[in-house]
């Protein structure tokens, strides 16, 4: 793991995040680089955690806040704890984790493997858990906030997503026993719960070779608001989850409608 710490750019005026520590999975590229983008704006300062150091050098680059790099894996207990510590001894403090990273797996069941399943529950669930567990006992200090990216995937079934259903189910059903958990010590969880969105991981999925405007029609087709979410649209969801601390235990659908249905 390498972790780097960097003052980027002038100084941001001061927002409703100002001061605050934020730590950010999967904040490479996609929606945690537009979560990372967010909270820059509202004033925080971020930790990206990551298992690409280059794409999170690039990240780092853009935002104009203090932030501070970990390349590493979510999986990794000892990573996790080193990215929260490291988090809370750069910045004073930890307001809000926001548990991002994530795979997905396309294909029926039989042609499942096991290493298939292992590799997306381990990153997209046992990886919410072990950054949670890490992250605890600074966002305690603070009444900090937990916001987990699970999935419409996570609230109702879709075949051909067998793995990614039941990770990104696990990951609802913690955020809501976390949430209960944590409820007198003033520690929100919640999870956004986003459909497609016009994302990296959305075309990367697919191998069938069909082109990134074929994927973007064939799921908005499903979506009763007609297109697919931008990554922003979902990062400001994700912001307002951290910020109103008296929610906690939900599930919100960021999805078009879709969830409705």
């Amino acid at each position: 793991m390498r972790i780097m710490s960097d003052v980027a750019h002038d100084d941001v005026s001061p927002r409703l995040w100002a001061g605050a520590g934020v730590i950010v999975t999967g904040a490479g590229s996609g929606l945690g680089l537009a979560v990372c983008r967010i909270f820059s704006d509202a004033g925080a300062r971020i930790m990206l955690a990551g298992r690409n150091a280059s794409r999170l050098e690039l990240a780092r680059d853009v935002l104009r806040t203090e932030c501070a790099i970990a390349a590493g894996d979510v999986c990794d207990s000892s990573f996790c704890a080193e990215v929260a510590g490291r988090a809370a001894e750069l910045f004073g403090r930890v307001d809000a984790l926001v548990n991002n990273a994530g795979v997905i797996f396309r294909g029926p069941i039989c042609a499942t493997t096991d290493a298939d399943w292992e590799r997306v529950m381990r990153i997209n669930a046992d990886g919410v858990f072990r950054m949670t567990r890490a992250a605890l006992p600074h966002l305690r200090r603070v009444r900090g906030a937990v916001v987990n990216v699970a999935s419409t995937a996570g609230l109702a079934g879709c075949a051909g997503l067998s793995a990614y259903c039941a990770s990104k189910g696990a990951v609802v059903q913690f955020t809501r026993a976390a949430a209960l958990e944590l409820a007198a010590e003033g520690v929100s969880v919640n999870a956004a719960c986003p459909g497609a969105i016009d994302s990296p991981m959305l075309y990367d999925a697919h191998l069938d070779g069909a082109a990134a405007e074929s994927i973007r029609a064939r799921n908005a087709a499903e979506i009763p608001q007609g297109r697919i979410a931008s990554a922003e649209e979902v990062a400001r969801a994700v912001l307002f989850l951290a910020t109103e601390r008296h929610i906690t235990g939900a599930a919100l659908s960021v999805d078009g409608g879709y969830a409705a249905r």
